[in-house]
């Protein structure tokens, strides 16, 4: 495919897409059927109708019965790590073989054109940016998730927490299931400017930070103290009503559907015409510029709260100005306490 019919790139070869990013339109004034009914297909398709069979997959074939699951023992315990592990080895390892092994599309529809091998780091373990994203990933990522996993499986299956089925509560896990996606999103949004406090970003988000240009091993690669943050939107399934077919949905969408913004590319060729959109210039940017878009636009909490950054130039131009005013304000807090440090 010819990228440049679908955005421009500059004269350091960084790919931009032509159209603007906007958000979904839900709360979006003056609030049209026709344009939410337009975007409604996209919040499920391709990503989240994924996420779920997946979560099916998981639940119905790969996970122990509930009387095993009632007590905990290694066995089983393993069993969860080992299939998330595999299916995140799976997904990840052929995406980052295909776009940053093989190199199949070269440095279209790329926003940095450079590839993180190329550029060793000594922010990175062995100085190398994919080995030190996949051990946090193996490391702490996937065994911290499957933590998650196994004690509200285990809360399920003793029968603790407000659990019910799809024959008692039809419309009401529906309605959850329908949701969760938005959920994770607050949720995400949340706890991403709690961990961008300088303090905490300091010594917890700076990890996963230190991948400026990201790549899918990325995704998942952060501090202890950011995952347990991160899968803790989980414990809603024991505060509300739930299924464990809505639990391992979610934790679908959390974990392996982190790859989406960390994937690096606009698009993924599927032909030579054809290539299916990723979302990730969302991201992306924030990765890039640190302090925009801690969410991804289907809830507006960033045009809410004046972070959004839409990739254009205008975009650039409310960053910088908003920069401009905090360090005014920063300034003058330290004129008036010379104590402080601006």
């Amino acid at each position: 495919m010819d990228d440049l019919r679908h955005g421009s790139r500059d004269k350091r070869g960084h790919w931009t897409p032509k159209d603007p990013l906007e958000v979904a339109p839900i709360f979006v004034w003056p609030w049209s059927i026709v344009r939410f009914l337009r975007w409604l297909p996209s919040y499920f398709l391709p990503y989240n109708v994924i996420f779920l069979a997946l979560g099916a997959l998981f639940w119905y074939l790969l996970t122990p019965s509930r009387e095993t699951m009632q007590t905990l023992s290694w066995g089983w315990v393993l069993w969860i790590l080992a299939r998330n592990s595999l299916a995140i080895l799976l997904l990840y390892g052929a995406l980052e073989l295909r776009l940053y092994v093989r190199r199949r599309q070269g440095t279209g529809f790329k926003y940095n054109p450079k590839f993180p091998a190329d550029t060793p780091s000594d922010v990175f373990l062995f100085k190398s940016q994919n080995i030190d994203n996949a051990l946090r990933t193996f490391g702490t990522g996937l065994p911290i998730w499957s933590a998650y996993e196994v004690l509200l499986l285990h809360a399920w299956a003793s029968g603790w927490g407000p659990w019910t089925t799809f024959g008692e509560s039809p419309l009401w896990l529906l309605a959850f299931g329908l949701v969760i996606p938005v959920f994770h999103e607050v949720h995400f949004y949340f706890i991403h400017r709690l961990i961008h406090v300088p303090v905490l970003y300091k010594y917890i988000h700076s990890v996963h930070h230190n991948s400026v240009n990201p790549s899918p091993w990325s995704s998942l690669s952060m501090h202890p103290v950011e995952h347990l943050l991160y899968w803790s939107g989980a414990l809603i399934h024991i505060i509300l009503p739930s299924h464990p077919l809505l639990l391992l949905y979610h934790l679908q969408v959390t974990g392996t559907g982190a790859v989406i913004g960390h994937v690096g590319f606009d698009k993924v060729e599927t032909g030579k015409d054809t290539g299916v959109d990723t979302h990730a210039f969302t991201h992306y940017l924030h990765h890039k510029y640190f302090e925009v878009n801690y969410a991804d636009g289907t809830i507006p909490i960033d045009k809410w709260c004046g972070t959004w950054h839409d990739g254009t130039s205008a975009g650039d131009a409310q960053m910088k100005e908003r920069f401009r005013a905090k360090k005014s304000r920063l300034a003058a807090k330290s004129e008036r306490d010379p104590g402080s440090t601006p």
